[in-house]
């Protein structure tokens, strides 16, 4: 933590003992949230969604101006299924950002490369109606070739089954005594991923909510760093 950062919290402790919570909206005005509003939100968050619910913490950093069952949300093991590294990988390959012109030389930019370029690729690979109708041709006329003409060659002859040991046929795999074994399944055709349990704080000086991120690596040990 640098100098400035250690200064500011230092400084943002000192105001949240000297003042006290709000207890007026302000939500349209300033964009802040009550303790009342906090808590409101906080229990329709829970209804709607199970995943969520409220919790005590440890007694002794408890806030005061907050219930004591409720002085924060929290979710827990929040799958990750991609790494930013490939997101970062598949946007630089889309194209990464361009700045496009129109003809107000007014520039806007188009998060994925350029749309022109796409746009006419996918027209070149659509195919053409004379081609359709080429493939149709061939196809009914591999159908015929197909039916017509060899079925009488395909159908067996009665008379090789005279014999009563010609209907019997023996499968060398009915005459061994097989069992079924139980195997480990192979670790690489299990998707390891990243989980995070989520917690939302009411932060006194901003007055507002904070997300808090607890990581857990592939294997649930909680090494990852510690992001809010």
């Amino acid at each position: 933590m640098v100098l400035s950062q250690k200064l500011h919290e230092a400084f943002k402790g000192t105001v949240e003992r000297i003042t006290n919570p709000r207890t007026v909206s302000a939500f349209k005005e300033k964009g802040v949230l009550s303790i009342t509003e906090f808590v409101l939100a906080g229990d329709n968050l829970v209804s709607k969604c199970p995943t969520w619910s409220w919790e005590s913490g440890e007694p002794s950093k408890r806030k005061s101006y907050l219930p004591p069952g409720k002085q924060f949300l929290i979710t827990r093991n929040v799958p990750c299924l991609r790494r930013a590294a490939s997101v970062e990988e598949e946007y630089e390959a889309a194209g990464g950002e361009v700045l496009l012109d129109n003809e107000d030389n007014d520039g806007w930019l188009a998060t994925h490369g350029n749309p022109k370029n796409n746009k006419h690729e996918e027209e070149e690979n659509l195919p053409s109606m004379e081609t359709l109708e080429i493939c149709k041709k061939n196809t009914i006329q591999s159908i015929a070739s197909h039916f017509g003409g060899e079925e009488e060659e395909d159908i067996p002859d009665m008379a090789e089954y005279e014999e009563p040991d010609n209907l019997i046929e023996t499968d060398p795999a009915t005459l061994q005594s097989t069992y079924l074994v139980a195997q480990e399944p192979d670790d690489d055709n299990i998707l390891r991923t990243r989980t995070y349990d989520v917690s939302i704080t009411y932060d006194k000086y901003y007055q507002t909510p904070r997300v808090w991120l607890t990581g857990y690596d592939e294997v649930g040990l909680n090494n990852l760093p510690f992001l809010h």
